[in-house]
């Protein structure tokens, strides 16, 4: 799956975790650790588990901070910092559960460090731990480089309010305005798309999906044809079975462009008052850290 979710796990290597395959206490004690589905409160026991059944404590902090960084969870990694420093210090190559090296797992934890200052506002803070992160683990660029850009990319949104209020139509030709579709939810998240776009036609199943559940969280969920072409964005809705708002973005780009949108699939979290929560990747796990923060009920769905 070539998703902003893999980034997350660049740095540690997990699929040549060799014991994996072994049948033993420590091979499952690992399997249980590194399970992607686990919530905060599973990770916790299987933990115990495997430190019961002689799992090293380095795989344990290791398979937190992959937990953390796949559930883009600060807080939690924050927590769990002292406990990573321990690990790092005392790294051991033959206790990895797929580290690659003591500055991999270093270069980690000042990356840590950089979101933590961040989540404080701290920006000057955020630049010096993500500097060192290059510095320390250079081959781990790609996760540093997508914090650098996804934190400028929310500076500029910081600035930027949609038009609720801007007529557009749907792709049956229905005047109505993102208000309109609104309502008195909470939020409303955009899907950008286009007929000629395989990764957004792909995804579609997956769009409805989140339709479905968001809406018991009375978040709207809509697609938005980037095409305004109303024949082309009807014939998808009837082919694919979309039932969920199903809008055209008029001429001129009045979304797209503010929004700095240059590629899609694009999803846009929008707050009533037109202030952008989210944008991103539809798979960013970004976006459910920002729908939590908009509904602390929501949770991702598991892979």
């Amino acid at each position: 799956m070539n998703t902003p979710r893999l980034l997350l796990l660049a740095a540690v290597s997990l699929g040549g975790i060799a014991l994996f395959g072994a049948d033993t206490p420590v091979a499952s004690g690992l399997k249980k650790l590194f399970d992607p589905n686990l919530s905060a409160g599973e990770l916790e026991k299987a933990a115990a588990e495997a430190a019961r059944d002689g799992v090293s404590k380095q795989a344990v902090a290791e398979a937190r901070l992959v937990w953390g960084l796949r559930h883009q969870d600060t807080e939690y990694l924050e927590k769990a910092l002292p406990e990573l420093e321990a690990a790092a210090k005392n790294f051991k190559k033959e206790d990895s559960a797929g580290m690659g090296s003591a500055e991999d797992f270093l270069g980690l934890l000042s990356y840590v460090k950089g979101l933590a200052a961040l989540k404080q506002g701290d920006q000057e803070g955020f630049k010096k731990h993500l500097t060192e992160a290059f510095w320390t683990s250079p081959e781990q660029a790609p996760l540093f480089a997508q914090a650098i850009t996804q934190q400028r990319s929310a500076q500029k949104m910081a600035n930027v309010a949609l038009d609720l209020k801007l007529p557009i139509t749907t792709s049956k030709g229905e005047a109505t305005t993102l208000g309109d579709q609104l309502g008195t939810n909470k939020a409303i998240l955009l899907d950008f798309w286009a007929s000629w776009c395989g990764p957004c036609m792909e995804l579609m199943p997956e769009l409805r999906k989140k339709s479905e559940s968001l809406g018991k969280h009375h978040i709207v969920v809509a697609g938005m044809n980037t095409e305004s072409d109303e024949a082309a964005a009807d014939k998808v809705r009837r082919e694919k079975d979309m039932k969920l708002p199903w809008l055209v973005e008029p001429k001129g780009e009045p979304f797209s462009g503010p929004l700095g949108i240059n590629s899609i699939p694009r999803m846009v979290l929008v707050s009533p008052e037109g202030k952008i929560l989210f944008n991103g990747h539809p798979q960013d796990p970004a976006l459910w850290a920002a729908l939590k923060g908009v509904d602390a009920t929501i949770e991702a769905p598991k892979e």
